[in-house]
């Protein structure tokens, strides 16, 4: 993919994001069934990286369970951050919100060489458009572990839900054609409080392999769970390569 198709699409989506930060908090007040398998597994006393924080509803499922680590949600759209902070209770010290966008080579700055033993990505991942970002990306997420920490990421299954596939939007509405993206590159519409365009890549198994080994690291495991069927979103858990 070109980087100016790229940079369109991340735009795109970053519009998308903006203009549509409420309606989508509104649809996100239930953590997904795998969101919360995970959550499960993890030690409450762990600091945890949460890209794609979102409204936060993370950091609240944490909170309720008890969670005493540090935690550090990250996302780039200013208005789910402001609803995100406003769930804080004005007494907890442990948890932060920060901007940054992935696109940005230099997104992990505001970090402040942190490391984790956790970091999150839930449906983040199929919104960097190119191979090229995606592994910067995951290779950035590598610096940031420790030696025996964990990466889990969510990816979208769209593709299994016949409802879902009837969303699929011709590239020419954004004045694109499909020779100018990547295999498994769609453009999806919303309706929910509005009518617009998202970017999303939908990820095989085989595809997600091949970006852990070049990225230095090992599938521990991986499960479906979500949706339609359980089958809408797909769950892995990776470590560092040894």
């Amino acid at each position: 993919m070109e980087t100016v198709i790229a940079q369109r699409l991340t735009e795109l989506n970053s519009l998308f994001y903006q203009t549509f930060a409420q309606p989508f908090s509104d649809t996100r007040q239930r953590l997904q069934p795998g969101v919360r398998r995970v959550l499960e597994s993890m030690s409450a006393q762990a600091d945890i990286l949460d890209i794609g924080c979102g409204n936060g509803e993370v950091w609240q499922a944490l909170y309720q369970r008890g969670h005493r680590g540090h935690y550090t949600g990250l996302d780039f759209s200013p208005g789910l951050l402001e609803i995100a902070a406003s769930g804080v209770p004005e007494d907890i010290t442990q948890a932060r919100f920060i901007a940054a966008d992935l696109a940005d080579p230099d997104w992990t700055t505001g970090l402040l060489n942190g490391r984790y033993a956790y970091i999150t990505a839930f449906a983040v991942l199929h919104h960097l458009p190119g191979e090229g970002l995606r592994q910067r990306v995951l290779e950035n997420i590598h610096e940031l572990l420790i030696p025996d920490g964990i990466f889990i990421l969510s990816v979208w299954q769209f593709l299994n839900s016949p409802r879902l596939v009837t969303r699929i939007q011709s590239w020419d509405r954004i004045g694109l054609h499909a020779g100018d993206v990547d295999p498994g590159d769609y453009l999806l519409d919303w309706r929910h409080g509005g009518s617009g365009l998202r970017y999303v890549h939908h990820f095989s198994p085989e595809e997600l392999d091949t970006l852990a080994q070049a990225s230095g690291f090992v599938i521990m495991d991986s499960f479906l769970s979500d949706g339609e069927n359980n089958r809408l979103g797909l769950y892995q858990r990776w470590r560092l390569h040894a």
